[in-house]
Order: C-alpha cells, then structure tokens, then sequence
C-alpha cells in the first residue's frame, strides 16, 4: 500500500480523462515521514490519461509545499516543487515476455510497471516528488555553519587552490 495510493482500474480508464489528486493530512504526514522531510503542507497534482491497451500515460504537473532540514545546519526551509510529469504505465513483465521490449517514443518519460489490473497514480507521483526534492538542503546559514567549523568550500580544497598557497607561502620565505 502507498502513502498516497490512488488506484485505478484498467478497465475504468478513459483515453483523454483529467484527474486532480489532493493528498489529504493523513497522506502528507505518510509522504512526508517516507522522505524525511520535515513537514509537507501541499501535494496535488493534475494529470491527463492516454491509454492504449494494457498501457496508461500519465502526463501533469505535480506541485508540492514542503520543509526540509538542512542538512549543516539542521534548521527547517521551506520549498515549493512545481514540476511536470511524463510516466508511462506498462504491464509487469512475466517470465514467458521478459524478452518483450517496451517502446517509448522521442519524449523522455518514467516508465511504471501495474500488475494489469490498476495503476496506481499516487504512488507514483509521490515517487516523482521524491526525486524532484534536493537531496542536501542548505540554509541561508549553512555556509557560515561550515566556515566556523572548518570545512573548506570546494575552491578552496581544489589542487588549484593548494598549489597557489604552497607558492604565497614559498615567496614569503
């Protein structure tokens, strides 16, 4: 079962059909305990189904609200996702059409297995917010956070960088 499961049957599908998904507080509080995040006070997204067959495209946008801890400094930011969505829905492979290929045309589009008898179009939204997160959050404070506490910043660890002070400290001498 998913955080924000929303099922729906094969044969219910309509080619053309518009779906709003709100996750309601209960959902929120699963997606966001399954991410880690802080807190997630939106989730919805908009989508439009194209079904062909055993295959169900799923195109929308998915926009979320949500606090993530920083990751130097361990504070609360806030963060907006607003991102668009392509997945294609395809039958689980068996053991006799492992060979089968699935085609997928020139757009780019994640590709989600159902078991032939539902989708479900929350779990994957829900995986698409997931991805569409930042993995290593930083506060306006981070930087400062991590000066205090001696890490060097990328330039500064560079060979570049050590090679330049090796060269101030020898014409010092």
């Amino acid at each position: 079962m998913s955080d924000f499961a929303h099922r729906l049957k094969l044969d219910q599908i309509r080619d053309g059909e518009r779906l709003d998904l709100v996750a309601d507080e209960a959902e929120r509080i699963a997606v966001a305990e399954r991410l880690d995040l802080v807190g997630l006070n939106r989730l919805d997204a908009h989508a439009i189904l194209a079904r062909d067959g055993q295959q169900v495209r799923a195109s929308g946008r998915l926009q979320a609200a949500l606090e993530q801890s920083c990751v130097v400094t361990g504070q609360a930011i806030a963060a907006h996702v607003d991102e668009a969505f392509d997945i294609l829905f395809v039958p689980e492979r068996t053991a006799d059409h492992s060979g089968d290929e699935v085609e997928l045309d020139e757009q780019e589009c994640d590709v989600v297995f159902h078991d032939g008898a539902a989708i479900d179009l929350g779990a994957a939204i829900a995986d698409t917010l997931a991805l569409s997160v930042d993995p290593y959050p930083r506060s306006a404070g981070a930087e400062a956070a991590l000066k205090e506490a001696g890490v060097m910043t990328e330039e500064e660890a560079s060979p570049f960088a050590v090679l330049a002070a090796l060269k101030r400290s020898g014409s010092e001498t």
